[in-house]
């Protein structure tokens, strides 16, 4: 049962195991899909902002951000259809994982052939190949400000428009989708800059105080974007994405 050549969809498979990671891509790759891996949901938010992908098999259990809050998010921002992959059995667990709009729940330890069965029914019922959305389409919507990503234009709640530079949207755009996430410098500069960036002194700190320049009412005693001591920055907002 193989993908056929005229159709060759994104799979992006997010999982903390490695075993499980490297097993499911050469099961698929097989299969005739483009795959695509990722250990943790940070790294997942990166691939889905840059790359087209077509469906996620998603674990539940993950370090820091859990797959749930994944799945919600990308639910509510581009409706790429999502698989939860997950020991997790018992069925109020499984009803969290459909609410939080997951398209199907596998439980682990799973046959790939049925896994793979279960994609191309979730696959047929999209319509197939989902590309990523383009970010000129993207809107997001915070504490009376507006993020439109295709423009880097942040709009306050006059209408009042600021353009931005590309690293300090690329900066607020990595906080404004990982609302509630205490996010440490490298993490910040990986999601902003690229997963093969490097942290450079102050460098996040510097943008972090320009961009509070811009956004807070009063930006020594910031509310939207917090420093944790020790930890990072958390964008304390709740964010909507239209």
């Amino acid at each position: 049962m193989t993908t056929p050549a005229s159709f060759r969809p994104h799979v992006l498979i997010v999982d903390d195991e490695r075993d499980i990671r490297e097993m499911l891509a050469a099961y698929l790759t097989r299969q005739g899909c483009h795959v695509l891996c990722a250990a943790d949901t940070a790294e997942a938010r990166h691939i889905l902002n840059s790359q087209p992908v077509s469906l996620v098999l998603l674990d539940v259990m993950l370090p820091g951000e859990s797959g749930l809050s994944l799945a919600s998010f990308i639910h509510a921002s581009s409706g790429i259809p999502v698989i939860l992959v997950t020991a997790k059995a018992e069925e109020a667990d499984r009803i969290n994982g459909l609410n939080a709009g997951s398209d199907d729940y596998v439980v682990k330890p799973f046959s790939p052939g049925e896994l793979y069965a279960r994609m191309c029914a979730v696959l047929r019922r999209s319509g197939g190949h989902r590309p990523l959305p383009s970010r000129e389409n993207q809107t997001y919507a915070f504490a009376g400000w507006t993020l439109r990503t295709g423009r880097r234009e942040l709009i306050d709640a006059q209408g009042v428009v600021t353009p931005l530079p590309k690293s300090e949207f690329n900066l607020l755009h990595a906080l404004v989708t990982h609302p509630h996430q205490m996010l440490s410098r490298e993490q910040l500069v990986k999601l902003s800059e690229g997963p093969d960036a490097v942290l450079f002194d102050r460098s996040i700190d510097n943008k972090i105080r320009r961009l509070r320049s811009k956004l807070e009412a009063v930006p020594a005693s910031p509310e939207l974007i917090k420093t944790v001591w020790g930890g990072g920055y958390v964008f304390a907002a709740e964010v909507s994405v239209r």
